[in-house]
């Protein structure tokens, strides 16, 4: 599992995931993530285009560490999912949880949006 941090400027990082994020994965980067996001003080935008597979593991990595963003008052936006990881991320209803956008672009946009709006 791959994990790639960049500073997108205006108070957001974005982390590119690539792999698997099944148990194996998830052990790889989960305290990386948990750092990079969490504890850095911005909004992030995950960028899924990479990851070919997300197990149960991988969506609890991803909203405990949503959660945690908003429990500091940021928040997260999941972008690019390919096919069948986004379909596995509607079968949970993720959407409900964590905000899923078609791209960077998407992401970015709601970012620039005052929360809750």
């Amino acid at each position: 599992m791959e994990l790639h941090v960049d500073e997108l400027g205006s108070g957001t990082v974005r982390v590119r995931l690539g792999g698997r994020l099944d148990t194996v994965g998830v052990d790889q980067v989960e305290s990386r993530f948990g750092a990079v996001v969490a504890s850095n003080g911005n909004d992030a935008v995950i960028d899924l285009s990479e990851v070919s597979f997300v197990s149960s593991m991988g969506v609890r990595m991803l909203i405990t560490v949503a959660r945690a963003q908003r429990a500091r008052g940021h928040r997260m936006v999941l972008c690019a999912a390919q096919p069948a990881v986004a379909e596995t991320l509607g079968m949970v209803a993720l959407e409900q949880i964590i905000p899923i956008v078609a791209d960077e672009a998407a992401a970015q946009a709601l970012l620039a949006q005052p929360a809750g709006a």
